[in-house]
């Protein structure tokens, strides 16, 4: 069986979990601190990041959740979670909303480890820069969404990988940025968000925080 060393709270490894439930892959979750100097991500990942996918010959490791979710979609396309081939604008459409996705929580991990810095040694400048590029992404998910007019996804009639991305940002962002107006600002995309976390495969994989216990910043 395969193993997924994941964080509770990321965003990242939520979408892999998702794709894996989807998919009916089963596999063993490990969770880790990759903060942490006892975490054992960097046995797998020379980056040291999060997810890893670990085969079942217990040594090829699949990371970096871009690639994880291609390598998924190239050798397990059943059920899929990109639009078909000849839809060719649909499926590049899909990665785009992932790329956008990404980058906000790019821009959010940034912000949020900012914030535990000590105060005098906290830039505004820079964290106003990190939430900028956050609520410009939340801005051109809300204008897509709207684009789908209801529907329950945002391509055609099935989830997607872009409804994957959506879901598993808007999650992290919930928990780690709670005062964060944006489901005031943007109903339809809140709504949407709602909708999602009725699938089975949402409702599993919520984020929870962690304690961590080395400093990092």
């Amino acid at each position: 069986m395969w193993t997924l060393i994941s964080a509770t709270p990321s965003p990242y490894a939520r979408k892999v979990r998702i794709a894996l439930a989807e998919k009916g892959i089963p596999f063993t979750l490990q969770t880790e601190v990759p903060w942490d100097s006892t975490t054992k991500t960097k046995l797998y990942n020379p980056l040291e990041k999060l997810p890893v996918l670990i085969l079942d010959d217990g040594k090829t490791a699949i990371y970096e959740s871009h690639y994880i979710m291609e390598w998924l979609e190239t050798k397990h396309p059943e059920p899929a979670l990109l639009p078909p081939s000849i839809e060719i604008d649909d499926r590049l459409f899909a990665k785009k909303v992932e790329v956008v996705c990404d980058g906000i929580c790019d821009a959010l991990v940034l912000a949020f480890f900012e914030k535990q810095r000590e105060p005098e040694k906290q830039s505004q400048p820079w964290a106003a820069r990190q939430m900028r590029k956050a609520d410009g992404g939340l801005q051109a998910l809300a204008t897509w969404v709207d684009n789908a007019q209801g529907a329950n996804f945002l391509i055609g009639n099935q989830l997607t990988l872009a409804d994957i991305a959506i879901g598993s940002m808007l999650g992290w962002f919930t928990l780690r940025f709670p005062d964060h107006l944006w489901q005031s600002q943007h109903p339809a995309l809140k709504k949407y968000w709602e909708g999602l976390e009725t699938r089975k495969s949402f409702a599993e994989t919520r984020p929870s925080p962690q304690t961590l216990k080395d400093s990092i910043v």
